[in-house]
């Protein structure tokens, strides 16, 4: 292997098709772009097209060269090399919030391990408007190309601050004005939630929850009634659920 695949290899990748599309149209910065020779799909195109427009380099590879970079995933003919994501401040997530007028509406996401739930919180984040998520910079998955794939180009859409101690995070949130909201199993059920104001939504890790600490820093907690036999939800599931809650609630039916 020569020493541009082995950059190539270390580099991130951007995979699939519509997130390839979603990365080449952001203000990303792209280092190359990778398409498999010989397919031909419309989509495929496209990408070629508006990669050209933008002066990106396009390279046309094998299948075999593809899978090598990808690690075998589904690349679906197409990978975005990209430098590295990143990650905003939690002043540019309030600038979000203060250029669309509304209160801020923040997640804060603790310990989620799980690129693929990262992934699809933050595409239920972009389709809800909630103007960005907090996670921690220990212990929790960052912004990789599983997160980036999964979201559906949602990951050029949605901020993303990663702070040192969530703890100390949420206090600052607190004395901004927002209202901190968690999940337990014993809360107030999450249809009664009220998040018109300026509020913070914690999801807890996908196994254990809230950590302690930040479980004593809340507001108020909130809790998604179960009757079946399964007394848990996957994290992105249970937080898409309470996401269109908040959603609900600042968006009521007839305003």
């Amino acid at each position: 292997m020569s020493n541009n695949e082995q950059d190539q290899t270390a580099a991130d990748f951007v995979i699939g098709r519509h997130p390839a599309m979603a990365a080449i149209k952001s203000d990303q910065q792209i280092n190359k772009v990778f398409i498999q020779s010989g397919l031909q799909a419309d989509v495929l195109n496209d990408i070629a097209k508006i990669a050209k427009k933008r002066n990106l380099i396009v390279q046309y590879v094998p299948k075999q060269k593809l899978d090598r970079l990808t690690d075998n995933a589904n690349h679906q003919g197409v990978a975005v090399g990209v430098a590295a994501f990143e990650y905003a401040t939690i002043d540019d997530l309030f600038a979000v919030a203060k250029a669309k007028n509304e209160a801020p509406f923040f997640l804060i996401l603790d310990n989620i391990e799980d690129p693929h739930n990262l992934g699809s919180i933050m595409r239920t984040a972009d389709a809800a408007g909630a103007h960005g998520i907090i996670i921690p910079k220990r212990r929790a998955v960052g912004l990789t190309s599983t997160v980036a794939k999964t979201s559906t180009g949602a990951i050029e859409h949605v901020k993303v601050a990663r702070v040192t101690n969530l703890v100390q995070t949420v206090k600052q949130l607190q004395e901004a004005g927002l209202w901190i909201f968690g999940t337990d199993m014993n809360g107030t059920d999450y249809r009664q939630w009220d998040a018109s104001g300026a509020v913070g939504l914690i999801i807890g890790n996908e196994g254990k929850g809230i950590s302690p600490l930040l479980k004593k820093s809340v507001d108020e907690m909130l809790t998604i009634p179960m009757i079946g036999h399964v007394q848990s939800l996957n994290a992105s599931v249970a937080a898409s659920l309470l996401i269109y809650q908040g959603y609900t609630s600042r968006h009521p039916l007839g305003k």
